[in-house]
C-alpha cells in the first residue's frame, strides 16, 4: 500500500486536477439539466461527466507507468498509462453516443419553452472558467515537458509542441480544450434559444459536441495505440543518432532504436567502431555515451552494443534530419 501511495504522488497533477475539476462540473450541471430540462445542458452534464472518469483513469495509469522495472518486466511498466487511457476511451465513447443519440431527439422533437435560462448561463459560465483555467495549466504543463519558455499565450504556444507532449498531458490538453469549446457553444445555443424560440438549436450544439467527444475519443486511441504497441520517437531517433555520430570513436550506427514506453524512451543502440580499440577502451566509451543519452529528457534505458566498422556509411546526418526516416 506504501507503494502505492508513493507512485500515487508521481502522477500526472494536471490530469487529477481536471477529474476533480470535472466531477464538480458534472454534478453542478446534472442539477441544471434536472432543473431546467435543456438538453444542451445534458451535453455538458454527460461531457464532464466522461471527462471526470477519463482524467481520473489517466492519473492512476501515469503514476502506475512509473514502476520501476522488475525481473518479470525488465522493461518497465510505461505502456501502462497506454493501456489504460485505451480502456478509459471506451466510457468517453459511450457517453458521447448517448449525447449525440439526446440531442438527436430534442433536434426532431425540440421542446416549446426554454425554462432556467440564468441558471443553466451561470453553471455555464462557471463551467468556462474553470475548464479554460485547466486548458491554461495543461498548456503551461505542456511547454514544461518539452522544455520551451512560456512566451504570450500558453493555449495557442502549446499547439506547437503538443504531440510531443507526455500522454497524460496531451490528453487533458484535448479533453478540456474541447470541454471549454462545448461551453461556450452551449452558452449561445440556450441563448439563441431563448430569444428566437429555435429551440432546435440546443439539439443540434448537443450533437456537435457529442461529434467533438468523439473526435477525442478517435484521436486518443490512435495515439495511445501507436504507444501500446510501441512507437519510435523519430525526432529523439535523430537527436541521438547523431549525438552519438559526434564521438570520434564512432565510426557509423548500425542499429539505433528510440521506442516510446509510455512517458519514457528506450534506446538500443549498435555502433561500427575501429577493431583495433580495445576492450577496455571502448568500455569506457560505452560509459561515456550511456551517460550522456541517460541525460537525454524522457531517456531512461540504454541498451549499447559495439560492432567493426565495415567502412560502409549508413548513418547521414543531412538525410535523417530533411527525410525523418529510420535507420
Amino acid at each position: 500500500m506504501g507503494e502505492l501511495f508513493s507512485l500515487l504522488k508521481g502522477g500526472n497533477r494536471p490530469s487529477l486536477l481536471a477529474a476533480f475539476v470535472n466531477t464538480f462540473l458534472g454534478v453542478i450541471k446534472g442539477v441544471a439539466f434536472f432543473l431546467t430540462g435543456n438538453v444542451a445542458m445534458f451535453a455538458e452534464m454527460m461531457h464532464s461527466f466522461g471527462d471526470a472518469a477519463n482524467q481520473f483513469f489517466v492519473f492512476i495509469g501515469s503514476a502506475l507507468s512509473k514502476k520501476a522495472p522488475t525481473q518479470r518486466f525488465p522493461n518497465g511498466y510505461g505502456r501502462i498509462v497506454n493501456l489504460v487511457c485505451l480502456g478509459a476511451v471506451l466510457i468517453v465513447a459511450i457517453l458521447s453516443y448517448e449525447t449525440i443519440k439526446e440531442g438527436w431527439h430534442h433536434f426532431l422533437h425540440p421542446a416549446t419553452e426554454s425554462s432556467g435560462i440564468w441558471i443553466a448561463l451561470g453553471v455555464l459560465a462557471i463551467g468556462t472558467i474553470l475548464e479554460f483555467t485547466v486548458l491554461h495549466k495543461a498548456a503551461k504543463e505542456v511547454l514544461h515537458e518539452v522544455g520551451v519558455e512560456t512566451k504570450g499565450v500558453a493555449i495557442i504556444q502549446s499547439i506547437k509542441y503538443l504531440n510531443r507532449a507526455k500522454p497524460a498531458t496531451k490528453l487533458v490538453w484535448m479533453e478540456d480544450s474541447v470541454a471549454t469549446s462545448g461551453n461556450i457553444l452551449a452558452f449561445f445555443a440556450i441563448i439563441i434559444a431563448y430569444f428566437t424560440e429555435f429551440y432546435r438549436i440546443e439539439g443540434l450544439v448537443s450533437m456537435i459536441i457529442g461529434l467533438m467527444m468523439f473526435y477525442v475519443v478517435g484521436r486518443v486511441f490512435l495515439d495511445n495505440a501507436r504507444g501500446a504497441i510501441g512507437e519510435t520517437d523519430e525526432e529523439m531517433l535523430v537527436h541521438i543518432g547523431n549525438l552519438v555520430m559526434e564521438d570520434p570513436n564512432i565510426k557509423d550506427i548500425a542499429r539505433l532504436e528510440v521506442i516510446k514506453e509510455g512517458e519514457f524512451l528506450h534506446v538500443e543502440l549498435i555502433a561500427e567502431t575501429d577493431p583495433k580499440l580495445s576492450l577496455a577502451y571502448l568500455d569506457d566509451v560505452r560509459d561515456h555515451l550511456t551517460d550522456l543519452l541517460l541525460n537525454q529528457k524522457g531517456v531512461t534505458k540504454v541498451t549499447m552494443a559495439f560492432d567493426e566498422d565495415d567502412g560502409e556509411r549508413r548513418w547521414q546526418h543531412t538525410a535523417m534530419k530533411q527525410n525523418n526516416k529510420k535507420v
